[in-house]
């Protein structure tokens, strides 16, 4: 098979793009870097040189799975509170039903649960989220220890009730939309400034 030339920012995503979907439908023993390679059209050396072990390949998929993008963030109107509210929360449902089975995945540490390197990858994520979250509504400037613990708080209840829905099946996207946007407004209005 003929491989096609990509500069090597493209070719490392198209590698992660693989690795994400592969760590999505099969758990952390059951890939290996010749399967990513194989799938990706490349060599597996190439697939060590951009993320080094199959492990650091999984950390990475994991930190993308679980990180809120910059863009996400440039992307919110302007407006009043429960209209950004409701855009986060918005695009966060759209990416964890178009990642479903890699999201699914990442959150449950892909049956690397315990361990410390995903353990330590999961929380920077998290705080990371939260951070996100923050300058969201309007109060990423500085925030306090416990400002940041109850977005953390929140981020968990982001990711707990998009798993009710997605794996468990027990409520409608609708329901998760509704929850996470009523309690964001309700942290921010309520909860939020008794931590400022």
């Amino acid at each position: 098979m003929r491989r096609r030339r990509l500069e090597p920012d493209a070719r490392r995503e198209q590698i992660l793009s693989v690795a994400i979907r592969l760590f999505g439908s099969k758990p952390y023993a059951d890939v290996s870097t010749t399967d990513v390679a194989r799938d990706a059209g490349v060599a597996r050396g190439l697939v060590n040189h951009y993320f080094g072990t199959k492990k650091d390949l999984y950390l990475e998929v994991v930190r993308v799975m679980l990180t809120v993008p910059e863009v996400a963030l440039e992307q919110l109107p302007e407006g009043e509170l429960p209209e950004r509210a409701d855009s986060i929360v918005s695009w966060f449902l759209d990416v964890v039903s178009r990642h479903s089975t890699s999201w699914l995945a990442a959150t449950g540490a892909g049956g690397m649960a315990g361990d410390a390197d995903v353990n330590a990858v999961i929380a920077e994520a998290v705080d990371v989220a939260a951070a996100g979250v923050l300058r969201a509504v309007g109060m990423g400037e500085d925030p306090s220890p416990a400002l940041r613990g109850m977005t953390r708080s929140y981020v968990g209840l982001a990711i707990w009730t998009a798993q009710e829905w997605l794996q468990r099946g027990v409520l409608t996207r609708e329901q998760v939309h509704v929850l996470l946007s009523t309690a964001l407004v309700a942290m921010v209005e309520q909860a939020f400034p008794q931590a400022v």
